[in-house]
């Protein structure tokens, strides 16, 4: 602190973004997708586009899931079941198959459960709808980035996302003029325009960038700071009797199964008694525990509504009677609730369109005050390499290889999202593992846009990658109209909403690059001729532009 307190904050502001700053752009970016991750899977399956424009009562769903699971899992020790809603226009089926035999091998993960997306006007199994993780791989993405352990890709987020919070209240310090500067801004003038960039988005969606920051860090608190429940319970049971009594009924479910045969209630009563007893509110979920058993028990789940905590109440049948066993979850303690509210606002599943679609700007902002501070600390650091640049030298390894960095996360993402539509609608549908291969297909040109970019960190490289995410965004809605049955033109009339907003937005994001692209080309021209300046003998001005510089030819710096 010998240069006084703002000075260190501002040190402390610049080094906890830029250390962890591709990262948060990944995160920043997934997650705001995820707030209609819904209305994405809802865009990779084309199959299921027609089921949106007829809605079909949930107990009619529920009473056509039951039926075909009682065909096809009629000894399952476990049923799970999503009802449609307006989002999700079909019926999900999840269940546990019998364990195998005394001596028989122990079966795979995957062949212990079985999965079926069902019509919920005819109860008929979709078998054409294609696999595809859908909106739930960038969800998933932006806390366990994939190909790793959950577990550590949780805490290198939970790392990154404190760095973030770091960043946040060192740069509310740094800037004692916030909020003029946020009013202010001037183009064309190198370092000074990308911080008024960076300052604008910045203040733009401040509380949101501090609350999704903090709140993401309180979804996984009890991973993070495992300390208090196990002292305070090691001798009642240690964790697992800490969420019993924090969230009422999280281990209700585990009950078991008597061995004597006995026939299921009708679901639709039992639906219409829990929607009564929560005032008229839907059912989402429904889990039956040792169906077609003496003992069998249903769990049904109140549906997301605008209730900003993220727990929602349950109630329980008997599954053979139908009679109601009892409600939990309806009052929680004020800790459990504090913490429902924290990652209820995180996830905004309680907003209605409008109110994600601000999370999703605002997420939007999030990845622009982001790109702007990595691209800001390139322009500062180049100014030191001025001189030598000017007499034909070389800059840094350190700053080489931050332009190279922020040409393969700013630039090669979006390229990479765009390509995971791609791939969704041109793979053969017949291809096996085909969700894990559009995944793949994104990793594929992330990292190809992240090699190229650290290989020619050049201002060519820069256009050539946004101008790529360009068009493939721009073209996703002709892509639908060729491999789907919604295309722009009919959607945008009759619906399906959900794919004609996708269409929409993905045209905005193919423009928005387009622009950027753009400015990079005019940028590439004034250095051209600022070069041919400087070979007829006049003064060639120093760059400093924070993307990485270029020659006439495309040679790195």
């Amino acid at each position: 602190m010998k240069e006084g307190f703002r000075q260190s904050m501002a040190w402390l502001h610049t080094w906890s973004g830029l250390l962890v700053g591709w990262v948060l752009f990944m995160v920043f970016a997934a997650g705001t997708a995820s707030y209609f991750k819904d209305e994405i899977t809802v865009w990779m399956k084309p199959e299921l586009h027609g089921l949106l424009r007829e809605p079909v009562p949930q107990a009619r769903s529920a009473e056509t899931a039951f039926a075909w699971l009682q065909q096809h899992a009629a000894n399952g020790p476990r049923w799970f079941i999503t009802l449609p809603t307006q989002r999700e226009p079909s019926t999900s089926l999840f269940w546990t198959r019998p364990a195998p035999p005394a001596g028989a091998a122990p079966a795979s993960r995957r062949d212990r459960f079985g999965r079926a997306v069902l019509d919920p006007a005819t109860g008929e199994a979709s078998a054409a709808v294609r696999e595809t993780l859908g909106g739930e791989f960038f969800y998933r993405l932006h806390f366990d980035l994939h190909y790793m352990p959950a577990i550590w890709g949780r805490w290198i987020v939970g790392f990154c996302a404190m760095f973030m919070l770091v960043a946040i209240f060192s740069g509310i310090v740094t800037h004692k003029r916030i909020f003029k500067d946020f009013f202010t801004f001037r183009p064309k003038k190198g370092q000074r325009s990308w911080l008024d960039a960076h300052n604008a988005t910045a203040v733009l969606a401040l509380p949101y960038h501090a609350m999704i920051t903090y709140t993401g860090l309180v979804t996984l608190m009890f991973m993070y700071m495992p300390w208090g429940p196990q002292a305070a319970y090691k001798d009642s049971g240690g964790t697992q009797a800490f969420f019993a009594e924090a969230f009422a009924g999280s281990t209700r479910d585990a009950f078991k199964a008597s061995g004597t045969k006995a026939p299921m209630a009708p679901i639709a009563p039992m639906l219409a008694q829990a929607s009564a007893h929560w005032g008229g509110a839907p059912v989402s979920r429904i889990t039956v525990n040792s169906p077609n058993d003496a003992n069998a028990v249903v769990i049904v789940r109140r549906g997301d509504g605008a209730q900003m905590g993220s727990e929602q109440p349950t109630m329980q049948f008997d599954g053979v009677t139908g009679a109601p066993i009892g409600a939990f979850g309806e009052t929680t303690p004020a800790a459990a609730e504090t913490r429902s509210v924290l990652y209820g606002l995180h996830i905004g599943r309680f907003g209605d369109p409008l109110v994600r679609a601000l999370f999703f700007v605002s997420g939007l902002a999030g990845c622009l005050m982001v790109a702007t501070g990595l691209l800001l600390w390139a322009v500062k650091e180049r100014q030191k390499f001025a001189k030598a640049l000017k007499q034909g030298g070389r800059v840094g390894f350190g700053l080489r290889l931050v332009d190279g960095l922020n040409l393969g996360a700013i630039a090669g993402l979006p390229m990479a999202m765009a390509a995971f539509f791609w791939a969704n609608r041109l793979l053969p549908l017949d291809v096996a593992g085909r969700g894990e291969a559009e995944v793949r297909w994104f990793f594929i040109v992330w990292g190809a846009a992240a090699v190229l970019g650290l290989l020619r960190p050049t201002l060519r490289m820069w256009q050539a990658q946004l101008a790529l995410g360009a068009l493939l965004f721009v073209l996703l809605p002709v892509l639908n109209a060729f491999t789907g049955p919604a295309p722009l033109t009919v959607s945008l009339r009759s619906g399906p909403s959900a794919v004609a907003g996708f269409d929409l937005v993905a045209i905005a994001l193919g423009l928005a690059l387009a622009g950027a692209a753009w400015l990079v080309e005019r940028k590439h021209r004034k250095q051209t001729a600022a070069r041919a300046q400087a070979s007829n003998g006049e003064p060639m001005p120093a760059n400093a532009d924070g993307l990485a510089t270029s020659t006439a030819s495309g040679q790195r710096p």
